[in-house]
């Protein structure tokens, strides 16, 4: 069976090994075969080969946040799932392998025609933007969200989520060509980062509370829109593309007060209220209302190469079922 183990944590393209594992065994009681269909390649991942993400699993180990697999045997008691049933692994289950057992509780099947691909990437980002706007925050109907990293997909999921409950977002873009592209998909305003960016949201959400940051940029990005907040207005920081500390002016922080949050879907009480979320989701990526772009796709032994993609930016699904060199 063909796999993708960390054997090394530090360089994620050193130490991520392309190779060859035993079968797993027949599903248990409660317990399903699943084959791995695509399986993203996450910045968390790339954070677990690099050895600085909370989860730090003995090595050798196969890894993979996430994923969409078919079930190809189930277990005795099994009763949720059937055979041919698409569906996703838990969180953190490993799933860059092509066969994997896994619980049968809290499994369910997926619409059956909606894109692997687009299913594959349901169990981090979905998620994450649905409690991003519900879980910090009482947000009334025609309220404004301002984010940035207003392109990636959580900020996509966001937007989407924003949309079926009647709010409205300020999207902050790096590229001008991506206004048109976000604004077809549901956001109200988009804005290109610029040192008048601050202006530009002032002046779209005009006289309207802004209640409510999303930041998955970190450095000074995270200033920008602390400074868009309206007085007691809150900041959650879900991710640091920038990689850099978060740059907020204690004037911001004293005299307005705002509040500073963080959000992480690994805690409990977040990954506890992850399922609705997913599924609401999952009829979205059937019902064709959300798309999120792919980059490119790469088998299992090209490992080397979809790291090198992913560090350069863009969406990379692994193809996993029958995964061999192209």
């Amino acid at each position: 069976m063909r796999a993708v183990q960390l054997t090394a944590y530090g360089n994620p393209i050193e130490g991520l090994k392309y190779v060859n594992l035993p079968e797993p065994d027949a599903p248990g009681s409660n317990e399903v075969l699943i084959e791995v269909e695509f399986s993203p390649l996450n910045n968390s991942d790339l954070l677990i080969a690099r050895g600085i993400y909370p989860s730090r699993p003995a090595l050798p180990t196969v890894i993979g946040n996430e994923g969409v697999g078919r079930v190809l045997k189930v277990g005795a008691g099994v009763k949720n799932v059937k055979v041919g049933d698409r569906v996703l692994p838990p969180l953190s289950s490993f799933t860059w392998q092509e066969r994997m057992i896994l619980p049968a509780n809290g499994l369910f099947a997926l619409p059956p025609g909606a894109d692997p691909q687009q299913l594959s990437m349901l169990a981090i980002n979905p998620p994450t933007a649905a409690l991003l706007l519900s879980e910090y925050v009482n947000l009334k109907p025609l309220e404004w969200v301002v984010q940035n990293s207003a392109n990636s997909s959580v900020g996509r999921w966001v937007i989407a989520f924003a949309k079926a409950r009647d709010l409205k977002t300020v999207n902050i873009v790096r590229r001008p060509e991506l206004v048109a592209e976000l604004k077809a998909v549901g956001a109200d305003v988009v804005v290109v980062d610029s040192p008048n960016v601050t202006k530009d949201i002032k002046a779209a959400v005009g006289k309207d509370e802004l209640r409510l940051a999303l930041d998955g940029v970190s450095g000074p990005a995270s200033g920008v829109i602390a400074s868009t907040l309206s007085p007691r207005g809150t900041l959650v920081s879900y991710a640091a593309m920038s990689a850099g500390p978060m740059s907020i002016s204690p004037l911001d922080v004293i005299f307005k007060p705002l509040t500073v949050r963080g959000f992480w879907l690994g805690h409990p009480e977040s990954a506890a209220k992850s399922a609705p979320a997913i599924a609401q989701a999952a009829e979205m990526i059937a019902s064709g209302r959300v798309h999120i772009p792919v980059a490119a796709t790469y088998p299992l032994s090209s490992i080397k190469e979809a790291v090198a993609h992913a560090q350069r930016g863009g969406k990379i699904l692994l193809e996993v079922a029958g995964s061999s060199t192209r």
